[in-house]
Formats: C-alpha cells, structure tokens, sequence
C-alpha cells in the first residue's frame, strides 16, 4: 500500500489529501484568513477507511504547514477541533 499525504493550496484556499496507490481517500479543506491564520473547514474520509487515523494525518500535515510557515490554525471543522482538543502538542499552533 502506498500512502501519500498531498498539499495543494493558492493565495485563498486549499486542501490536504490522502492518495492511497493513486486514489485520494481522504481531503481535508481550509482557506486562509488573512495572511497569518488558515481556517479548516471540512473533513471527509472515504467509505471503508474511518478508524485508519487518515483524518488525523492530514491534521498533522496542517500543523507541520503551519509551524514552517508561521501560521495559525482555527479548526471549525468539528473532526479537526476534536484532534486539537485530544493532541496536546497541536496547540501550539491555535
């Protein structure tokens, strides 16, 4: 199985995926806020693969963007803020 975590993003918005052999299963959408905040607005994992932690990979991935980037991370996305509120070293970037 080959996983891969992508990133696309332009001057207004973006997602990170999960491709699983070529297939994304897994997206998660944010858009910037100003120049120094991206908010995560949605969260959607395919059928099949709920419980593989997909969503909290791509969480992840925001955190790491965001502390290269010097960012801040509002997650209004319900799935995104349950990770926050369980990942104590996620926080930094709230």
């Amino acid at each position: 199985m080959n996983e891969q975590i992508k990133l696309e993003s332009n001057d207004k918005n973006g997602f990170f995926s999960v491709e699983i052999d070529g297939k994304t299963e897994a997206k998660m959408t944010f858009v910037f806020a100003g120049t120094d905040k991206i908010i995560i607005d949605h969260t959607e994992v395919n059928p099949g693969n709920n419980g593989k932690g997909l969503g909290k990979k791509m969480v992840a991935a925001s955190v790491e963007m965001a502390r290269e980037k010097n960012l801040k991370i509002i997650p209004l996305c319900p799935f995104a803020k349950s990770v926050f509120d369980k990942t104590l070293e996620f926080r930094d970037v709230l």
